[in-house]
């Protein structure tokens, strides 16, 4: 009280008071340092129950203040609503028949790679994807034979799609997803073979505890780590950002994640690889840098057919080096 009377009564300059430079606001940790150093020097202080236990936050109306995706998660709980029990329903009423997918499945965002495979009349439907949202193509590539689907995009999008393709026979699950670049690695169109995604997206804390990244499966990593330097086109290793709002994009957050080393801006690969953590599948995920988020005129070139045949090779050498790895798949002739 005396501070504030003497700051409404007296000048700087009669007080002796200088002012200092406002500082950064993002740098402020609101006395926490100097509270711990305190709190160091004295245990009892630790020993008060108010000070040990840790409590959640509340508003002043005495709500939660944790955001409620955080609220009321048990990741080692089951789910009351399973894919396998969806996929029976829709069976059931589509009249689709039993049968199982191929092994190695491909995600396809975009729907470019599934638009060139049908106009050379190189996929067909598969006649077992029970799915209510989405259709699968079979196709054969490189002497493997894949099952890919389009348009799924967007985290929930993609998991639940990822969820339902492992519960109907697939064992393996590359994604390739148009992205923004961020950091200039190359001059766009390029590939990155994602190591770990920013979790700025929504699926993925209801799969695993929260954290910055999802990562890869580190076996993965191993089998497809400097792989693809005989491809003609450029695949690097390395971050993406994760976003469940691509027109919120800002420049802070742009410029956040430029900080921090991430290549691109994509919206599956982190809650694709959480799920893949949480469920024990094997789940790869690459980043297609196409565009420079509209800011240049011709952006989102792809290159030729929309990018699909540079993805192709992607896609044909991952499916080999994880058979090999595995030795668990068929090889059969290129039609």
């Amino acid at each position: 009280m005396l501070r504030n009377s003497a700051k409404a009564n007296w000048t700087l300059e009669e007080l002796g008071w200088s002012i200092h430079p406002p500082g950064d606001m993002n740098q402020w940790d609101g006395k926490l340092a100097w509270c711990m150093e305190f709190a160091k020097k004295d245990e009892e202080i630790i020993k008060d129950k108010h000070v040990s236990e840790p409590r959640t936050l509340q508003m002043t109306d005495g709500s939660d203040k944790t955001s409620p995706i955080l609220r009321h998660k048990d990741y080692d709980q089951q789910s009351v609503f399973v894919p396998e029990n969806l996929l029976r329903e829709a069976r059931r009423q589509k009249a689709t028949r039993d049968g199982d997918v191929p092994s190695i499945c491909v995600l396809d965002p975009d729907g470019d790679i599934v638009r060139h495979l049908l106009a050379e009349n190189k996929a067909k439907l598969n006649p077992y994807w029970a799915c209510y949202h989405t259709q699968m193509y079979n196709f054969r590539h490189g002497g493997v034979e894949f099952g890919i689907i389009g348009c799924a995009v967007g985290s929930s999008f993609a998991v639940l799609v990822a969820e339902e393709l492992f519960a109907s026979g697939c064992q393996f699950l590359i994604s390739v997803t148009s992205s923004g670049q961020i950091l200039p690695k190359g001059k766009p169109p390029f590939f990155v073979l994602i190591e770990r995604a920013l979790r700025d997206e929504g699926t993925s804390y209801h799969y695993l505890s929260p954290s910055d990244y999802s990562h890869i499966d580190e076996s993965l990593l191993n089998i497809l780590s400097g792989a693809f330097v005989s491809l003609t086109v450029p695949v690097y290793q390395g971050s993406t950002w994760t976003t469940d709002a691509p027109f919120r994009e800002t420049l802070q957050a742009v410029e956040h994640a430029r900080a921090a080393g991430i290549l691109a801006v994509e919206m599956e690969a982190a809650a694709l690889y959480a799920f893949a953590r949480a469920r024990h599948k094997s789940v790869v995920c690459f980043a297609h840098v196409t565009n420079q988020m509209g800011n240049i005129d011709g952006d989102f070139e792809k290159g030729e057919s929309s990018g699909s045949r540079d993805a192709m090779q992607v896609i044909s050498l991952t499916a080999k080096l994880w058979c090999a790895a595995k030795a668990q798949c068929v090889l059969v002739e290129t039609v």
